[in-house]
């Protein structure tokens, strides 16, 4: 077996207010919205997100996760400067012992997102 991608479908309440963020804050495009079937897909580069409306197989009140998404760009600095104005910081970015500079926000949902980049050897704490 091989597996060729991953892309989460995480349960939002608003689609058009969960694409927005994701287009508006993050830089994503809109590859699909779906009202009336309850689902949207946005990519950026080579990650892809989906996002749905709950259904009747699950109970539901809010959007949870146990864990986060990490996401890594090749300028998490870059990243960082344009959306640390724009979303709820979790954590700022900084140089962690484990070798990645890295920080977090929290998207319209309440799903942690955390952006990190290897740092090169030398600057490792």
């Amino acid at each position: 077996m091989r597996l060729t991608r991953l892309s989460p479908m995480l349960y939002t309440k608003d689609l058009r207010k969960t694409v927005d963020f994701y287009t508006s804050v993050l830089g994503f495009r809109c590859e699909a919205l779906r009202e009336n079937y309850g689902w949207a897909s946005v990519r950026l580069d080579d990650v892809r997100i989906m996002f749905a409306l709950p259904n009747d197989h699950l109970p539901f009140d809010k959007p949870t996760f146990t864990g986060s998404i990490y996401l890594y760009p090749d300028d998490v600095d870059e990243v960082w400067k344009q959306v640390k104005t724009k979303a709820e910081v979790c954590y700022p970015i900084e140089d962690f012992e484990y070798g990645m500079r890295e920080f977090a926000i929290l998207d319209n949902n309440g799903y942690m997102l955390q952006f990190g980049q290897a740092l090169p050897s030398d600057e490792a704490p």
